[in-house]
Formats: C-alpha cells, sequence, structure tokens
C-alpha cells in the first residue's frame, strides 16, 4: 500500500472500511452455491476500495454517522464491482488483479448474470434506506455508466477518436462513480444542497483524473503492480488519451503505422510494444500527465471553502494518490 494511502487508512479508515468488507461478505451469502462462491472471490480479490473510502471520508467532512454511511459505501463497490464484471466480458479479460477473472474462472454466462446480481443487490441497498432522492441518483447513475460502455463498444479499433469522444466516455464510465460517491456520503451526513454538489463536483474532477492515470499506466506500469498486462487497451481497440495526443504529434510516418496497428483485431506482443513505444516517444504520457495534475488541482479547489480540518486534510491526501499512483 502506499505510503500516504496507509497514513490515511491507519488514521481514519481502518475501523470503518473493515466494518464495510465485513457487511459486504455477509450481504453477498446466498444460498445459490455459485452466487455465494463468485461474491466471495470477488470480495477476497481485494482492490484499494478507493469509491467507498470517498464516501466515508466525505461523510466525515460533515455530520457522520457510520450506519448512514455504511449502506452508500457498500452499494457504490457493489456497483464498482459489477461492472468490473461485466467490463471483463466484454473485454475478453482473462486476469484482474493478479488473478482469474471470473468470465476466465467460470465463464461468460455466469459473469453476467453475477454483475446483474450485483447491480441488483445495489438497487435493494438504496431502495432499504428510504430517500427517493438517494434512489433518483443511482438508477441515473446506472443508466450513463450503460451509455458510457457501449459508446466504448461501438467506438473500438476506431482510430479517429477526439478528447470530446474520450471525456464523455470515461465522465460516464468512471467519473460518475466517484462523484456521486462524494455527492452522497456527504449528503446522508448532513452537508447542504451546495456543498453536496461541490462535492460531487470534486468527486467528478478527481475521477476524470484516475481514470486518464490509469489509462497512463496501461501503457507504463509493471504488469506485477497493476494485476494485468500492459497495453489491454491497445488489444481491445480502445482509444486512450495518451494515444490521442500520440496521433497529434508524431510524425506522419509513425501516425500512420500507429493507426495501422490499433485497428489491428489481432496483435502479438512485438506490435503491442511498438504500438507503446510509438506513444511513450510522442510525448503523448507526459501531455496526458498535465492533465492528471490540472484535474487533480481543480478537485483541490473543490475542498478549499471547507474549514481546514484533518477529514479535508484526508480528501485531499487521498486526491494526490489518485493522481501519482502507479498501479
Amino acid at each position: 500500500m502506499d505510503a500516504a494511502l496507509k497514513k490515511i487508512w491507519l488514521r481514519d479508515l481502518a475501523e470503518d472500511l473493515d466494518m464495510v468488507n465485513c457487511s459486504l461478505q455477509e450481504y453477498l451469502r446466498d444460498d445459490d452455491d455459485v452466487m455465494a462462491e463468485t461474491g466471495r472471490f470477488l470480495l477476497e480479490a481485494g482492490g484499494k476500495r478507493i469509491r467507498p473510502s470517498f464516501v466515508v471520508l466525505s461523510g466525515k467532512l460533515f455530520t457522520y454517522s457510520f450506519a448512514k454511511v455504511l449502506p452508500l459505501a457498500m452499494a457504490i463497490e457493489l456497483m464498482h464491482m459489477a461492472s468490473l464484471v461485466h467490463d471483463d466480458v466484454v473485454d475478453r479479460s482473462l486476469t484482474r488483479r493478479g488473478r482469474p477473472s471470473i468470465p476466465a474462472r467460470w465463464g461468460d454466462t455466469v459473469a453476467i448474470n453475477m454483475g446483474s446480481y450485483l447491480f441488483a443487490k445495489v438497487m435493494d441497498l438504496i431502495l432499504d434506506m428510504g430517500d427517493p432522492a438517494l434512489w433518483t441518483i443511482f438508477s441515473k447513475m446506472c443508466v450513463q455508466m450503460t451509455l458510457g460502455e457501449i459508446q466504448q463498444i461501438r467506438a473500438a479499433y476506431d482510430v479517429n477518436q477526439s478528447f470530446k469522444n474520450y471525456y464523455y466516455r470515461i465522465s460516464r464510465k468512471t467519473a460518475l462513480l466517484v462523484g456521486v460517491s462524494c455527492q452522497t456520503g456527504a449528503m446522508v451526513s448532513g452537508a447542504s444542497e451546495g456543498e453536496t454538489l461541490r462535492m460531487r463536483r470534486f468527486g467528478h474532477s478527481l475521477g476524470i483524473a484516475f481514470q486518464i492515470v490509469d489509462d497512463i499506466l496501461d501503457l507504463t506500469a509493471d504488469p506485477r503492480k497493476l494485476g494485468k498486462p500492459c497495453g489491454g487497451d491497445l488489444r481491445q481497440g480502445i482509444m486512450t488519451l495518451p494515444m490521442i495526443y500520440a496521433l497529434e504529434t508524431l510524425p506522419e510516418m509513425q501516425r500512420r503505422r500507429f493507426a495501422e496497428i490499433f485497428c489491428m483485431r489481432e496483435k502479438d506482443e512485438a506490435l503491442v510494444a511498438e504500438a507503446i513505444w510509438l506513444v511513450k516517444s510522442s510525448g503523448g504520457i507526459e501531455r496526458a500527465q498535465k492533465l492528471v495534475d490540472r484535474y487533480t488541482a481543480r478537485a483541490q479547489q473543490c475542498l478549499s471553502v471547507f474549514p481546514n480540518t484533518r477529514h479535508r486534510k484526508n480528501l485531499q491526501e487521498l486526491a494526490q494518490f489518485v493522481g501519482k499512483r502507479n498501479y
């Protein structure tokens, strides 16, 4: 665990997130052996639990009640898990966090149904909270996340994508969930409407930064730390920001070569390595990181109006981790 993240964890998150994990384990117990086994497998795979951390820390910025925040933290993590399971089916991913993916181990049929089951469990949690506003937020989020996924599928292997296309996709697929994590954590903790919207903007900006970092790491990270092979986006024909920037700056011959490789449905390791080298040589990685820094700064600015408590500092440090992480 990153040192900054570990400090926040030990200081203000460990007990609450342990309870979230225990509650998730209990909540995913099921009489159906397959559902129960796949649920345990997903939880045992771990993960950084970034999204429930934002729910908890956003709540602590106001009048905190763990009982009110717990079902939200569970729902957000289940929503994230469900989207990953469905992504692994669509992307034909064999690994996730260094372990076999659900479709690799149980097959696509089980994986699709497991993802749908998790989405349904999310809605049960939110419905039980008895707040129509939360139900509206989560149902609209499900629609938007699905639209983002459809856009990504439709744009696969299309080299002619703009920053606008990319931003639209990651806003819906990634940033929306982080934004809602912060918004709803604040919402159930007594924040005003203006404060709640500011927390949503904080989370959305940070979610954009998070996804751009993910896209950079897919081209640069140690696969052992990443938990999956590098170059996955290239293999799947997913255009990311470093690639968009590379196509804007590479010389004509190299630009054509990158486009040729990107559009291939089947790529061997040598082709993937060549395409990664072209992106790195273009300066696309550095340019993408500068945008990460801008969105992280924008997120930090959203917090500046709140009292300078340790809870605000925790959120600021977690934001710094998101922008600088290497796994």
